[in-house]
């Protein structure tokens, strides 16, 4: 069964949320625990009067997944890492803990990143703490809506948009088995307020038990949270089961926040500059360059296989109580481009979203993928047993 397939019936797993994620799926143990008490959850009170914005981020997306290595600019190190899809903030202290690596035998101390979302942050840091004087340059600092990791729904999801099974190599894979046991570890040494991490209970309310069986098989066994299938009389939703797993939940206007913050405590310097050629850079007083340009390295260093993945969010008023998550809607949604329906609870308000349109370069909303995504969690949820 495919990956679109397996989220229209409502279970997301741990793969995430947009297109070319999917991985080929094997049977895994499903946890059935005896008859329980039905679990009782508060119901998110979804209307279109408490919708406070809706916002868009361009996912970074290559077929075959990101792009780690180092190269040369002249007489320069130029490292590349970029092309994260919607998996950026999961995997980027691993990608970004192997660039640094990368960037070590060089005897210049002082390096220049490009690029000030998630990706270049953790970079920026990781080789802060390899002893580098690092200086990030950004054509946008966050908060600014064009920085994509401050509009993501930002869960563990480390195969999102990330690649597609025929544009991947062996050799890609050895590189992404390595980042996400680095980025995975680092997360969980990050949970608490500070960061704004913490984990959470996914509901995924389905029709059809099967779908707790699948497995992402990029994913090592630890990192994918054995599903409980609930059955009938043992959740809310209306439909005959719900598949429930904890997943690592991001909060990204506190973590993209606290990143920034330790690394101008470090000693970093950010300066706002836009670059439009490779030349340009190589008039960077630093010998290391570290590419973390995200879409930005289509243009400037003329990738043609990099494309955004659109994506739309639609925050309502917060509601402190919903303390757990839903993947999935009330039935099965066949319109495109959607890919389902989900609802993350944060701080800053209620999180809706299910999009990915391919090669779709506009920060315009969409309208009717709005609605659908808005009067699907209405239906969801107006029909919750409470």
């Amino acid at each position: 069964m495919n990956r679109r397939a397996l989220i229209r019936n409502g279970s997301l797993a741990v793969m995430g949320l947009a297109a070319g994620a999917c991985a080929p799926k094997s049977a895994a143990v499903v946890t059935r625990p005896a008859r329980r008490p039905p679990v009782v959850l508060p119901r998110v009170r979804i209307s279109w009067d408490r919708v406070i914005r809706t916002t868009i981020g361009l996912r970074p997306h290559r077929p075959g997944g990101f792009v780690l290595r180092a190269d040369t600019l002249g007489p320069k190190t130029l490292i590349h890492n970029y092309g994260h899809g919607g998996a950026g903030m999961s995997l980027s202290w691993g990608t970004g803990s192997m660039a640094a690596d990368l960037a070590v035998p060089h005897p210049d101390r002082r390096a220049a990143v490009i690029g000030c979302g998630v990706v270049g942050l953790t970079t920026a840091r990781e080789l802060q703490r390899r002893g580098f004087e690092v200086t990030i340059y950004a054509a946008a600092v966050p908060p600014d809506p064009t920085v994509t990791s401050n509009w993501s729904l930002a869960g563990f999801t480390p195969t999102s948009g990330l690649s597609t099974a025929a544009g991947r190599t062996p050799e890609w894979t050895g590189q992404f088995q390595q980042a996400v046991e680095i980025a995975y570890r680092r997360l969980q040494l990050l949970v608490g307020p500070r960061y704004g991490i913490s984990w959470i209970t996914n509901y995924s309310p389905t029709d059809d038990e099967r779908m707790a069986s699948g497995t992402n098989t990029l994913l090592p066994a630890h990192m994918q949270n054995a599903p409980v299938l609930l059955g009938p009389g043992e959740h809310p939703f209306p439909t005959r089961f719900a598949i429930e797993r904890p997943d690592m939940r991001i909060e990204p206007s506190i973590y993209v926040e606290s990143l920034l913050h330790d690394f101008k405590v470090f000693g970093g310097a950010i300066a706002v500059r836009k670059f439009e050629a490779p030349a340009e850079l190589a008039s960077l007083t630093e010998n290391v360059i570290v590419n973390c340009a995200g879409l930005g390295a289509k243009a400037l260093f003329g990738d043609p296989d990099l494309i955004p993945l659109k994506g739309q969010l639609t925050v309502l008023v917060a509601q402190p109580e919903i303390q757990y998550s839903t993947s999935g809607g009330a039935r099965v949604q066949t319109a495109e481009p959607g890919l389902g329906i989900h609802m993350m609870p944060r701080a800053d308000g209620i999180v809706l979203g299910g999009t990915s349109e391919r090669d779709v370069w506009t920060y315009d909303v969409n309208e009717s993928e709005r609605k659908r995504i808005v009067e699907g969690h209405i239906e969801l949820f107006s029909s919750m047993r409470g």
